[in-house]
């Protein structure tokens, strides 16, 4: 499989966001400071469980409608991709590279960084996984750490400890191959958790220690950060979706009819919804005749979200950071919107806990045409999936993402 090059001769930039439930995608002009928001689209979801292409033609045909979309708006849009990737089989591991420093004056260059970079990429891997991010933690000079940049510092040696993230390939190829198929050039492929991040937290978040969680329909994913730091990043194989199985099962209806009363009259604390309310069935199933006890629906969903904390609270607990993130928890996904979360969050993770968006300041909003978009949740992703184009593409403003790590990754695929 061959790329067409990476992302930068255009000045626009796509966020493509693949969900288990739906596409969204946000097209914008990022010639500026900030990026101007020219489309923003979504379209439901075919040929993909949990996070992963299952059905190469349904997720191919799905796409395609949405690349149609950008290519309304410019066909060189649709030239520079950027993609999330969002199985739950990505894995996380630090690794530590370390390099002479190579000038007789030992002052630290470009090459040097690289070097020590490429050094800490040289872990195990099984055949079948692929690196997909190298992420700086810290560079340590003749055995002082805690330094962002060495660049320029004189020194005979050079570590850095870097945190990892590689994926299952087939699930890789599969999903540019989607894109490609469709029309479009992927110009990168991001770690869903990643992308959530950029957009929604501030960097007074990420100094002070937050959790972020993108609770979508299949999975849910968690990065947290302190002191600007990614700590750790992960995801997991449950998510909104399961939330409706589970009513289904326990109202003994359809999974649609599930997902309906899910939005409509769903709750994340059981105890806080009156023990007389009740929802007639007959208005999502016809031939139904029952009433079914609210709180009754409520306990179903809260049961269920308390597993998917459980599986946040012991990542937290491996990283020594369960209930000592002053930054709290911001949740982002679509299930996110679910009333009555934050509160559920504050009481199972011992943290403080807010609903989160793509942040305002980092977008020019003339008009404010694309303001409600900003400020659902559910699009997070594919406004961050912007950002980190551009940080990529050296546009805009701080850049979080590596070029030698974009570099590396293309070159996997080139023969």
């Amino acid at each position: 499989m061959k790329f067409k090059g990476i992302g930068g001769g255009s000045d626009l930039i796509t966020g493509l966001d693949i969900g288990t439930s739906s596409f969204k995608v946000v097209v914008a002009d990022c010639r500026g400071r900030r990026p101007v928001v020219l489309h923003v689209h979504e379209e439901a979801a075919a040929g993909l469980r949990k996070g992963a292409v299952i059905d190469l033609g349904e997720a191919s045909h799905a796409i395609n409608r949405i690349i149609a979309e950008v290519k309304k708006v410019s066909k060189a849009a649709a030239k520079n991709i950027y993609v999330s990737i969002g199985t739950p089989q990505a894995k996380m591991q630090t690794s530590r590279g370390i390099v002479a420093v190579s000038r007789a004056d030992a002052e630290i260059y470009q090459d040097d960084i690289d070097r020590a970079v490429r050094a800490s990429q040289a872990v195990n891997l099984p055949q079948n996984r692929t690196i997909i991010h190298t992420l700086t933690k810290e560079f340590m000079v003749d055995g002082v750490g805690d330094i962002v940049d060495p660049l320029g510092l004189s020194g005979s040696r050079l570590e850095v400890q870097s945190l990892i993230i590689d994926a299952f390939s087939p699930h890789i190829k599969s999903l540019i191959r989607a894109v490609e198929l469709s029309g479009g050039d992927v110009s990168g492929l991001v770690f869903s958790p990643l992308v959530a991040a950029r957009a929604a937290l501030s960097k007074r978040q990420r100094d002070l220690g937050t959790a972020l969680i993108d609770l979508g329909f299949g999975t849910t994913g968690i990065s947290v950060y302190e002191e600007n730091r990614l700590l750790g990043v992960s995801k997991f194989p449950v998510g909104a979706g399961n939330i409706a199985n589970d009513l289904a099962v326990g109202l003994k209806i359809s999974v649609d009819a599930a997902e309906e009363i899910k939005l409509h009259y769903g709750y994340a604390i059981a105890r806080e919804v009156g023990s007389k309310e009740s929802v007639e069935l007959s208005k999502f199933v016809p031939e139904a005749k029952s009433a079914v006890s609210r709180r009754f629906i409520a306990e179903i969903i809260e049961s269920r979200l308390e597993e998917i904390f459980d599986m946040v609270n012991n990542e937290l607990k491996l990283m020594q950071k369960f209930g000592q993130l002053p930054g709290g928890v911001v949740l982002v996904g679509g299930g996110a919107k679910l009333p009555g979360l934050t509160d559920l969050v504050k009481q199972e993770m011992k943290l403080s806990a807010q609903i989160g968006f793509a942040l305002s300041d980092e977008w020019e909003q003339e008009g404010g045409q694309f303001k409600e978009y900003l400020e659902d949740p559910s699009f997070v992703s594919a406004f961050g999936l912007v950002l980190w184009g551009m940080d990529s593409e050296g546009k805009g403003g701080e850049r979080t993402a590596s070029k030698a790590s974009l570099k590396n990754f293309f070159n996997y695929f080139n023969p």
